[in-house]
C-alpha cells in the first residue's frame, strides 16, 4: 500500500509521448518508449482477451499487442493509416516486459514540469484511476498522462507473458 500511495503522490516532472484516442490526448513517460511502429497484422491467439489483439515478432522477441483504445473503452476501433503501436517497456528491471499498444496516432514530446502535472480527480470506485499519472492543461486541451506500469494488472501481464510463450 505504501508503494501506492507514493506512486499516487510522485506526479514528477518529465517528458511525454503524447498520443490520441479517439479526440483524447493521453501521453506516456517518453522513458518507455523503445519505439513506434506502423499498424500491420498481429498473429492472433485463441483465448486472449478481447483487447489483446495478437502477438508480434519484434526482432526475435514476442511482443503482446494491446488495443489501448478497447482497454479504454472504445468497442469498435478502425485501423486506418495513422494507427500505430508504441512499443512500450512496462515494470521494471529483471521484471519488465515490452508490450505494444495500439493508438490512433502520436502527436509530439510534452515537457512538463511537476507543478503543471496534476493529480486526476476522486472519482470513486467506479473509474479506472489506476491507470492515471497525473493531467496537464495546456492551450489545445487537456493530457490525460497514463501510468503503463499500472494500465495492465500482475495477473494480466501473467497471462500476456503464457500468450507470448
Amino acid at each position: 500500500m505504501q508503494a501506492q500511495t507514493e506512486r499516487e503522490d510522485d506526479h514528477g516532472s518529465g517528458q511525454f509521448l503524447t498520443f490520441y484516442l479517439g479526440e483524447e490526448a493521453y501521453g506516456v513517460d517518453i522513458l518507455r518508449v523503445q519505439e513506434i511502429r506502423g499498424w500491420e497484422a498481429v498473429r492472433s491467439l485463441p483465448d486472449a482477451p478481447q483487447y489483446v489483439k495478437g502477438v508480434l515478432d519484434l526482432r526475435g522477441t514476442i511482443v503482446p499487442i494491446v488495443d489501448l483504445r478497447m482497454r479504454f473503452g472504445n468497442t469498435d476501433p478502425n485501423y486506418e493509416s495513422t494507427t500505430v503501436v508504441i512499443i512500450v517497456s512496462v515494470g521494471e528491471g529483471d521484471t519488465s516486459h515490452l508490450v505494444g499498444v495500439v493508438v490512433d496516432g502520436v502527436s509530439d514530446v510534452l515537457d512538463a514540469s511537476e507543478a503543471e502535472i496534476k493529480a486526476p480527480p476522486k472519482m470513486g470506485a467506479t473509474i479506472k484511476q489506476r491507470y492515471l499519472r497525473g493531467m496537464v492543461s495546456l492551450d489545445r486541451g487537456m493530457v490525460v498522462l497514463v501510468d503503463i506500469d499500472t494500465m495492465l494488472s500482475e495477473g494480466e501481464l501473467a497471462e500476456l507473458e503464457m500468450l507470448g510463450a
